[in-house]
């Protein structure tokens, strides 16, 4: 393996480079990339239970990965996350951390984080901090153990607990993601906020995308936050409170537990106007709205040359379709998603 810290795009190139900034003058500021579209559970709401991975030549190595991350942050993006996929199961994913670091001691970039499932966590979270990974999502739709193995067919809920644990104890802020299902966790909203927020944690409660293979069962689980928030006005204070990570969930504060519950709705309420988010796969198709098949493909010009010019041009010709805003529905007349990739393909 060839070292990953020999490709270096700091210096005086970068400040070069204009800030990236769409058709209609949205910065974008906050990169998603997913290192691999492999995962040890299989969410039902995310992946098929019998999936076909991608052959390791159409994967970014991770050379390539920290190549393209840098490009970016090379023209402002100051907010880094890998996702997957499970980024953690990725093999030598540390050595990927650790040659990003340098742009936080730079100062070029302000967060490096990660979006996990937290079942590798009691292995890696100790490292995660010493890379300078401060704050790290878990996804979690449940606290029932039974449940648990079902929703994500694998999982096994005592190991994220342990994951959790050592994630806090290495010092990170850890910050709980919830998809809210109907039927499977919906009266069990105010244990999961009371839990968090008992542990410091945030929660966020996201609602289900159309993405991937919708049966009749995944449209039936559709349960509009609206709902889950006036259910939850019945019980608690909701504060609205100006508080923002980067990403589109929006925050209030619940008076009774002292703690902070975000909001994403990508069907009940677009928040698109302000999204200063694009997303690149694992084989380097750089996505500039999730809601959109619209894409452009990176890793051509990344092997083209060993110069950024090939990449740094694609970058800009696909900043300049970054759409408006996405076209999420869930169709319950046709039973079909608004986009046929699954979640793990374009990353959590």
């Amino acid at each position: 393996m060839v070292d990953i810290h020999t490709v270096d795009r700091d210096g005086s190139a970068k400040a070069a480079l204009s800030p990236l900034v769409d058709k209609f003058g949205r910065a974008i500021t906050y990169l998603r990339v997913s290192v691999t579209d492999r995962c040890d559970f299989r969410c039902v709401y995310c992946m098929a239970e019998n999936m076909t991975f991608l052959p390791k030549r159409d994967l970014l190595s991770l050379e390539e990965l920290d190549r393209l991350c840098s490009a970016f942050i090379a023209r402002g993006v100051k907010k880094l996350r890998l996702t997957g996929g499970e980024p953690l199961v990725r093999r030598d994913i540390m050595l990927l951390f650790r040659s990003l670091s340098r742009h936080l001691a730079s100062g070029a970039l302000d967060e490096l984080t990660l979006t996990t499932n937290g079942s590798q966590l009691s292995r890696f979270a100790e490292e995660l901090a010493a890379c300078g990974v401060k704050r790290i999502n878990i996804s979690l739709d449940t606290l029932d153990a039974e449940k648990f193995r079902e929703v994500t067919r694998w999982g096994d809920l005592a190991k994220v607990i342990e994951g959790i644990d050592a994630a806090q104890a290495a010092g990170l802020q850890v910050k709980i993601n919830a998809v809210a299902l109907k039927g499977v966790n919906e009266d069990e909203i105010p244990t999961l906020i009371e839990w968090a927020h008992g542990c410091g944690m945030d929660l966020s409660l996201i609602e289900v995308m159309p993405l991937g293979d919708i049966g009749p069962e995944r449209v039936d689980q559709y349960l509009p936050l609206s709902l889950v928030r006036a259910r939850l006005a019945q019980r608690y204070h909701l504060e609205d409170i100006d508080y923002r990570t980067g990403g589109p969930a929006r925050y209030v504060r619940v008076s009774e537990t002292g703690g902070r519950l975000g909001f994403i709705t990508p069907l009940t309420h677009n928040f698109c106007e302000g999204c200063n988010r694009v997303r690149v796969t694992c084989t380097g198709t750089l996505f500039m709205c999730l809601g959109q098949e619209d894409s452009a493909d990176l890793r051509t010009p990344l092997r083209a040359s060993e110069a950024d010019g090939l990449l740094q041009a694609a970058i800009d010709e696909a900043i300049s379709r970054k759409p408006k805003g996405h076209d999420f529905v869930i169709d319950r007349h046709t039973r079909q998603p608004a986009l046929a990739r699954h979640m793990s393909m374009t990353g959590g």
